[in-house]
């Protein structure tokens, strides 16, 4: 599958459905979470924690809220905080998972950020090229318009430079 690695808030991302970086218990904190938190309203958060704890690797579905897109798919890349870091494991099944889920939706447009890095503990690099490879071999059924979204200047080069191939860093 193709896609689009872009730099932006990603609680600004117009798409059907938008990922959000997550931990187990759904609680919905700091970094992407907060973003997402601070745009869609607190009613997220409820939203998100009445369906949790979930496994780790797995995701749930919340309404997007205020944010433009229907719907807030919360992957559990990381344990719940304190309980430890994130995994290349758990980080290729929350983004798989997110992707079926998103296909299952019915969603055409889909934004994915780093998941498993910054507050997980997981190297953004070493993340961006999990989630990359993830990306490049799934098979999308609706699918078309995919962005990984990265937020600072530093990050989108470390995500644009772990998912490059040959010369083309976009996709």
């Amino acid at each position: 599958m193709e896609y689009e690695v872009v730099q932006g808030d990603i609680a600004a991302q117009a798409a059907d459905a938008v990922v959000n970086a997550a931990g187990t218990s759904l609680r919905m904190g700091s970094g992407v979470a907060g973003a997402l938190r601070r745009g869609a309203g607190e009613e997220i958060n409820e939203a998100a924690m009445a369906k949790g704890p979930v496994d780790l690797g797995a995701v749930a579905v919340t309404d997007a809220y205020d944010l433009d897109a229907d719907y807030v798919i919360h992957a559990a890349a990381m344990p719940h905080y304190g309980d430890g870091q994130a995994t290349a494991e758990s980080i290729r099944d929350a983004t798989y998972n997110s992707l079926e889920t998103a296909d299952e939706l019915g969603c055409r447009s889909l934004v994915i950020p780093a998941l498993g890095c910054g507050v997980a503990g997981f190297d953004l690099a070493d993340g961006a090229a999990i989630i990359g490879t993830a990306l490049e071999r799934y098979d999308p059924d609706l699918l078309a318009d995919v962005r990984f979204i990265a937020y600072s200047d530093e990050e989108y080069e470390t995500v644009r430079a772990a998912t490059a191939t040959g010369s083309d860093a976009d996709r």
